[in-house]
């Protein structure tokens, strides 16, 4: 079940970070004169940052060297960003498609193979290592040991009933 939450908040800061990726892709694209690839490169840049930085401190709970994770990640979008780069331009200025819809396709892309790559790369041996994530796993361990101690407690036989 940890793993289904941590998909769904991984999901639900990449549509915040898709909602910053639309909004300042549409912005550039309606206020400037510019063809599709320098408006999709800046939006991706800015969403990428947010995703980042959300992801790692509340999806993974990670405190791994953030340099080392950017650099990660970086090589992720060093592959990603030229092949959406050339597929969008190839689909809207290309073929005619609507540069939102191009954006939304590699948006999906973008969201499923990042998750994957995040989780079993970037993140995969510091999760559930930063500070919260810690306390959480004290929390619960507490928790765990003082229900422990009340079902003891509950199934003990008292010394005085047994001997009578």
């Amino acid at each position: 079940m940890k793993e289904v939450w941590r998909v769904i908040k991984y999901f639900l800061i990449a549509a915040s970070a898709g909602l910053i990726e639309m909004g300042s892709f549409a912005l550039l694209d309606k206020v400037t004169p510019w063809k599709y690839w320098p408006c999709y490169l800046i939006a991706l840049v800015l969403s990428v940052v947010w995703n980042f930085t959300f992801n790692r401190k509340y999806t993974f709970h990670s405190a791994n060297n953030v340099p080392i994770a950017m650099l990660k990640v970086a090589a992720y979008y060093a592959v990603f960003t030229p092949f959406s780069t050339w597929f969008g331009s190839w689909l809207a200025d290309g073929h005619g498609w609507p540069g939102f819809w191009v954006t939304v396709i590699n948006m999906l892309i973008n969201g499923i193979t990042e998750f994957l790559y995040q989780r079993f790369f970037v993140f995969g041996k510091s999760i559930d290592t930063n500070k919260s994530a810690i306390k959480k796993k004290e929390k619960e361990a507490a928790e765990a040991a003082k229900a422990a101690e009340v079902a003891e407690a509950e199934t003990a036989v008292p010394e005085t009933a047994s001997a009578k």
